[in-house]
């Protein structure tokens, strides 16, 4: 992945502020932030291109591989401004959608709002077909009653359909069948077939998953070819591929195909950098914090790989509750995202409490400072009356700021409590720390995971101003901010290897145990695999992950674990049931004694294998302190007034030098903010490394 001599890769990534750009030559890195254009997006994102190739002073030519990952998608399905969608399914489930889990996620909330289905039930249309488990056929396809809803679909002005037949999982037949019927008599018309998007059991999450890759798709589907096309009309010819929300990246057409999988895919670049960093860092327990401009993402990285998922939810009704959302099954990199954004507006409750999000400024008309319309105060307004951010070096000094506008904003809204300006924005500072915070202790927790001995590691335009004052809270040590840390998930991209993941259904017992069968059912997802990532990826080493979901016979849940990659034989049962025990007793402390172990589903993943960072050298000399460019009055709680702290020019910090906190160490991008009870320190790679006093 590492870029020729003379060439260079570009990545963006789309937030609901800024759209960040990084572009990399060499070891050369030029970054640069623009606001995001919401109403079109590809504008902000070839703005964003065009001023970062200015900077390099660099032709397109020049650039080998562009990257691109986009929360339109996500967008898209909270906001419910997808595509008009229709949903098939087998005679008799028409409610299964509906109906989801049949349980309640809030037990004593007698007002409970159930996330409402993508599809609404008079556009959930049975067909006349059925499978067993084994995909058997139960009763044939009744290819008339699908040519009957060819007139209803007009009638609907339906511009895509989602297919999920019962247990297609296991034989997809039906389902290509309806596919070619509905596209020959409308060519034009979006499909989507859960045999190919989520061919897993579990029928509500399967036919969630479709519904919302249908929903999305015509939206995507223009985006990445409008966007694709600006591109090549620019001059670009290099690949173009998108950052998906597992880790890995995929290719323009498996983009536009499943662009359920770039749900989450900006957040994830941000985890594979967390990832990167601990790897060439050697910190074995990183707590990987992204906070952009709407919200702030916290992710726990053990031994350089962060923890990962095959389900999360979107949209949820109820802030942080789970099961109020819409259940998506892709391979999603494991974190918890929260509406704490720089963004992020505060506001009072009845109780005559202050609140910070989820509401978002966004960048129309963004925080009251950026004298743009808006006049609610958001964190950054609060981080500017503060004197964290330095309004003239704002974003590069792309965008001029009005604290004034500020101060406003925060004395109108906070007046019921008679908090004004500096006091006033300390407090919803502390606010959205401590929400921050909350969520960090809570996530660890549901994972049995512990915070206290971890390394934090910030970026993103917002997270180095409120990193020390979050590792406080939860007793951290140390803080760590990359090189680039504003545009921190667009590096990531750069990080991320070219990968494809494929899932099937296919059960096997232990005490049955077909590896013929397993053997055929991994070569068909190899070939499905190796079909997407080689011609994005030539000439470069592929690597294969596979692995098994398994559970003892009647539990409700499985877990992963790892397969060789080889063919299998008989006398892999035995192996895979002892991986199997050696995973359970160490999620669970025990095994069960004498009881049979089932599959449920395989994945195997190809990937571009990355090469190993260089170690870590230790900095020998220190070097002398540059002198401060100048001084700013930054609030100081512990003395509730404003205290002249010294700037520094990141550029200025050489590899060994410390610098006592209060401190605060600008760049283009960002701002990090060493409170008084840290020093700061620059390490060889350049990262700066705050280290508790």
């Amino acid at each position: 992945m590492t870029a020729a001599l003379g060439q260079a890769r570009l990545a963006v990534d789309i937030g609901g502020t800024f759209t960040d750009v990084a572009l990399e030559q060499g070891a050369r890195l030029v970054t640069t932030k623009v606001l995001t254009t919401p109403q079109e997006p590809e504008r902000g994102v070839l703005d964003g291109i065009a001023k970062v190739l200015a900077e390099a002073a660099i032709p397109t030519s020049q650039i080998s591989l562009i990257i691109h990952g986009t929360t339109l998608a996500t967008n898209a399905l909270i906001e419910r401004k997808g595509a008009k969608t229709a949903l098939i399914v087998t005679e008799g489930l028409r409610d299964s959608l509906e109906m989801a889990y049949e349980n309640r996620f809030a037990q004593y909330d007698i007002a409970i709002d159930r996330p409402e289905p993508l599809v609404p039930r008079y556009l959930r249309w049975p067909v006349g077909e059925r499978l067993n488990a084994a995909g058997e056929v139960l009763r044939p396809l009744d290819e008339t009653s699908v040519a009957a809803l060819v007139p209803m679909i007009q009638e609907h002005g339906i511009e895509s359909v989602a297919v999920g037949l019962i247990h297609s999982y296991a034989n997809a037949e039906h389902e290509r069948r309806v596919g070619e019927i509905l596209q020959e008599a409308l060519p034009d018309l979006s499909l989507t077939l859960s045999s190919e998007v989520c061919p897993e059991i579990r029928e509500y999450e399967r036919q969630s998953t479709t519904c919302a890759n249908a929903y999305v798709r015509p939206v995507m589907a223009r985006y990445l070819t409008n966007l694709e096309r600006a591109l090549r009309r620019d001059g670009f010819a290099c690949p173009f591929l998108l950052m998906t929300s597992g880790g890995g990246l995929t290719s323009f057409e498996a983009a536009v195909k499943f662009p359920i999988r770039l749900v989450e895919s900006g957040p994830a670049g941000g985890a594979i950098l967390a990832s990167r960093i601990a790897k060439e860092c050697g910190l074995d327990e990183v707590l990987s914090f992204d906070m952009g401009g709407t919200t702030a993402k916290i992710c726990l990285i053990d031994d350089a790989e962060p923890l990962t998922s095959r389900t999360f939810e979107v949209g949820r009704v109820y802030r942080f509750l789970k099961g109020s959302g819409l259940p998506i099954r892709i391979p999603a990199i494991e974190m918890v995202e929260i509406g704490a954004g720089g963004g992020s507006l505060a506001w009072i409750d009845a109780l005559k409490r202050i609140n910070v999000g989820p509401e978002s400024a966004g960048s129309e008309p963004g925080p009251a400072c950026y004298d743009r319309g808006g006049t609610e105060p958001s964190v950054t307004d609060a981080d500017v009356v503060l004197g964290r951010i330095d309004p003239a070096r704002f974003a590069g000094g792309s965008v001029k700021l009005a604290p004034e506008k500020a101060e406003q904003a925060i004395d109108r809204v906070l007046a019921p409590l008679d908090l004004k300006s500096a006091t006033g924005a300390f407090a919803i500072a502390e606010v959205v720390d401590e929400n921050m915070a909350n969520a960090a202790r809570v996530h660890a927790i549901e994972w049995g995971k512990e915070v206290g001995s971890r390394t934090l590691i910030a970026f993103g335009g917002a997270a180095p101003l409120h990193a020390a004052r979050l590792a406080e809270k939860l007793g951290l040590d140390r803080v760590l901010v990359p090189t680039g840390a504003g545009v921190g998930s667009a590096i990531g991209f750069l990080r991320a290897p070219i990968a494809y993941e494929v899932v099937r259904s296919r059960y096997q017992r232990l005490s049955h145990f077909d590896p013929e069968a397993v053997n055929a059912t991994l070569e068909e997802m190899r070939e499905e695999a190796y079909a997407i990532v080689q011609p994005a990826a030539p000439g470069q080493d592929l690597a294969e992950i596979r692995t098994a979901f398994m559970r003892y016979l009647g539990q409700g849940h499985e877990i992963s674990v790892r397969v060789p990659v080889r063919a299998l034989e008989a006398s892999d049962a035995e192996a895979l049931r002892a991986a199997f025990d050696e995973v359970y007793t160490t999620l669970y402390s025990q095994t069960i004694p004498n009881l049979d172990i089932e599959i449920l589903s395989w994945t195997l993943t190809v990937q571009t294998v990355l090469p190993e960072p260089p170690a870590l050298q230790a900095v020998t000399a220190r070097g002398a302190a540059p002198q401060p460019v100048g001084s700013q009055a930054v609030f100081d709680p512990g003395q509730a007034k404003a205290i002249e702290t010294p700037v520094y020019r990141r550029a200025d910090l050489a590899p060994g030098v410390k610098v006592p906190g209060p401190a605060l160490i600008v760049e283009d991008q960002t701002t990090t903010v060493v409170s008084p009870s840290f020093e700061i320190g620059v390490n060889a790679l350049g990262y700066l490394v705050l280290s508790r006093k």
